[in-house]
């Protein structure tokens, strides 16, 4: 996929890190969430404690690292990153953790795929701010407690329900990021032009808005793909037309869907007669890992409703099947229910 994938993510750090906004004031969309955290913030402050811990869940490229950065920009103190992978021993969470200073932001990506071995630890931490070790093995093991600085761990997950329950409780405050509006989206993509120079005009601005899956992440990238393509033909500003153009190139359509995505919709229709279809039949059929599908593709198809979720599996609502221009049969619409 041009605008999703990991490696893609990945080569487009510095690209991301430029645009970020630094402060509350430059962060476009999810208002309620900003004014909640503004609140926490203030009185933290005004007493002079680290904030409380907090959790932020929603679909990938939304924003959950920016605002855990803006966090600790609004506070004043440093902010350390790493995620639930890259945890693997008890050492590397208490070498983190001891590196910390009062107050300080911990930040841990998909955190839901911590193992259970490294939450038992982060329990004391989050609640006491103890670290406990263990020396030794058998019966001459022992047990040395670390104090630790009192820090903020920040979660960020695209599974809430795959956190256990006893570590989603240690968070002081939890917040659901939600996909963005057009009008949002086209403010976004106006700031980023304007950071990179770029020329942009009004309906330049809505063509990129409208296919980028009410994703920040996604926007900012096809900014970039589509200010590739007009400076490949020597255009110095980004027109409707021009982007038009470059999202056709592109295979994105209007409403930000994908070959991937289109793929996905068509195999359950011409493979699984509109489903219901699991996702491991899904997997195998279309050679996309499950953990793509769960986490970029079926999100922004269930937003469009596209694709609906049943007890026996997944199936395509007749607005996918419209979308797409394949008839629907007349008896499919039982299946959704």
């Amino acid at each position: 996929m041009l605008t999703t994938t990991p490696a893609d993510i990945l080569d487009d750090k510095n690209f991301d890190n430029t645009l970020r906004p630094q402060y509350f004031a430059e962060y476009v969309g999810q208002e309620k969430i900003k004014r909640h955290l503004d609140i926490f913030i203030q009185a933290a402050k005004k007493r002079e404690e680290s904030i409380d811990h907090i959790l932020l869940y929603g679909s990938a490229g939304l924003g959950k690292t920016t605002l855990a950065h803006i966090i600790a920009k609004e506070m004043g103190v440093n902010i350390k990153i790493t995620s639930g992978p890259a945890i693997e021993k008890v050492g590397d969470l208490g070498s983190i953790l001891t590196n910390l200073d009062d107050g300080d932001v911990l930040f841990i990506d998909e955190i839901h795929r911590l193992n259970k071995m490294i939450e038992e630890v982060l329990y004391p931490a989050m609640e006491d701010y103890k670290l406990d070790i263990i020396i030794g093995k058998g019966p001459a093991a022992r047990t040395i407690q670390l104090d630790l600085p009192h820090f903020t761990l920040i979660g960020a997950t695209t599974r809430l329900g795959s956190l256990s329950n006893p570590l989603r409780n240690r968070f002081g405050s939890t917040h659901r990021l939600e996909f963005y509006t057009p009008e949002e989206i086209k403010k976004i993509v106006k700031r980023s032009s304007g950071i990179l120079n770029i020329g942009l005009d009004e309906e330049g601005a809505k063509e990129i808005a409208q296919s980028s899956r009410q994703t920040p992440r996604v926007a900012n990238r096809i900014l970039k793909r589509v200010r590739d393509y007009a400076q490949t033909k020597d255009f110095p500003t980004i027109t409707g037309d021009i982007a038009r153009e470059a999202l056709h190139l592109y295979e994105i359509d209007h409403l930000g869907l994908e070959p991937t995505d289109r793929h996905i919709l068509e195999t359950i229709i011409k493979k699984f007669k509109g489903g219901p279809a699991g996702l491991q039949a899904i997997s195998s059929v279309t050679g996309e890992e499950i953990q793509t599908i769960e986490d970029v593709v079926e999100p922004y198809l269930l937003q469009l409703g596209f694709l609906a979720r049943t007890p026996r599996g997944r199936v395509v609502t007749p607005e996918g099947y419209k979308h797409l221009d394949i008839h629907m049969p007349a008896d499919h619409q039982d299946k959704l229910l």
